[in-house]
């Protein structure tokens, strides 16, 4: 006698999808030998992209309810925990709550992250191109990337948050860009523009320059050797944890901007620590350490692969 699991057939064949499009992206970047080198690196980021956003949302996800359940509690009122937002996203939205808003964050990664490593690339090959940058000049190659990046994918990031906080019911995410566009008009759509720069600009030059360094400081046996990519993954890590720390302030005052409209960054950061003190500007600073800095390293670990796979040097 058969015994049939659909739910485990459809999570197999969600599997299998998720599969087959990585493996389409990975043929797209081989197969494209005539492509200027800035479309490979851009196809390589968005596969790397693609492959850590899916994977890692959850903690995205529980950091964004972690920040704005500040706006809802009483000063004084007991802390809420990391474990207890995931257990009742859980318990509330089933087990695939957990993946609440990876529609706009796919929306925003595989563009985005694309368009970071191609600006990256472009701008390490313009002006480093026989010589290895420094530390301040890693900083400002990453920090530069992350400036275009940013500013060019911030509408679909404000979405992404709305999505993740739980207090807004879009349908989708075009049906969130024309709601917000309707009810606040198109500037909405850049809230937390500085908050956002103040962060992720900080964040991808110190997470560089950190990375850069730790690779450069590893032993030539261990870089060319077939261990290369977990010490490469391990540096990422490192560098992740540091960048991850230092701009997680940054972080807390852009989210309550985006699903606050009404609050200019100023007044988000004067409300924050009025009502929670300094401990509040580090509100979901684990599951933002350990995602950040998880995405990062596995990002630039599969981007120096694919990279290498092509022909080019990263």
């Amino acid at each position: 006698m058969k015994v049939y699991v659909p739910h485990r057939e459809v999570q197999e064949s969600q599997e299998d999808l998720h599969q087959k499009f990585v493996e389409m992206q990975l043929k797209s970047v081989i197969c494209l030998p005539q492509a200027p080198p800035a479309i490979k690196a851009f196809m390589c980021g968005s596969i790397s992209g693609t492959c850590s956003t899916l994977l890692f949302q959850p903690l995205d996800l529980v950091k964004t309810r972690l920040q704005t359940l500040q706006s809802g509690m009483q000063p004084g009122s007991a802390r809420v925990g990391m474990v207890s937002v995931l257990l009742s996203v859980v318990r509330t939205e089933k087990l695939l709550g957990l993946w609440k808003g990876v529609s706009p964050s796919f929306v925003r990664t595989i563009p985005g992250v694309g368009i970071y490593f191609s600006t990256y690339y472009s701008l390490k090959q313009h002006f480093y191109q026989e010589s290895s940058p420094g530390a301040v000049e890693a900083v400002l190659l990453g920090g530069g990337a992350r400036m275009v990046a940013g500013v060019l994918m911030l509408p679909v990031t404000v979405i992404k948050a709305r999505f993740e906080c739980g207090r807004y019911s879009y349908g989708s995410v075009t049906g969130a860009l024309r709601s917000v566009c309707r009810t606040e008009g198109p500037a909405a759509l850049f809230s937390g523009l500085m908050a956002t720069l103040l962060r992720d600009v900080p964040f991808s030059g110190i997470y560089v320059m950190f990375y850069s360094q730790a690779k450069a400081s590893l032993p030539k046996e261990i870089s060319a050797s077939p261990s290369a990519p977990l010490a490469n993954f391990s540096c990422g890590i490192l560098a992740g944890v540091l960048a991850s720390l230092i701009t997680q302030p940054a972080d807390v005052v852009k989210t309550h901007v985006q699903v606050n409209p009404q609050l200019r960054t100023a007044e988000a950061i004067r409300y924050i620590h009025t009502e929670y003190g300094l401990q509040g500007f580090f509100s979901g600073s684990v599951p933002r350490c350990l995602r950040r800095t998880m995405i990062a390293a596995m990002a630039w670990t599969l981007y120096e692969q694919m990279m290498a796979h092509v022909g080019l040097k990263s």
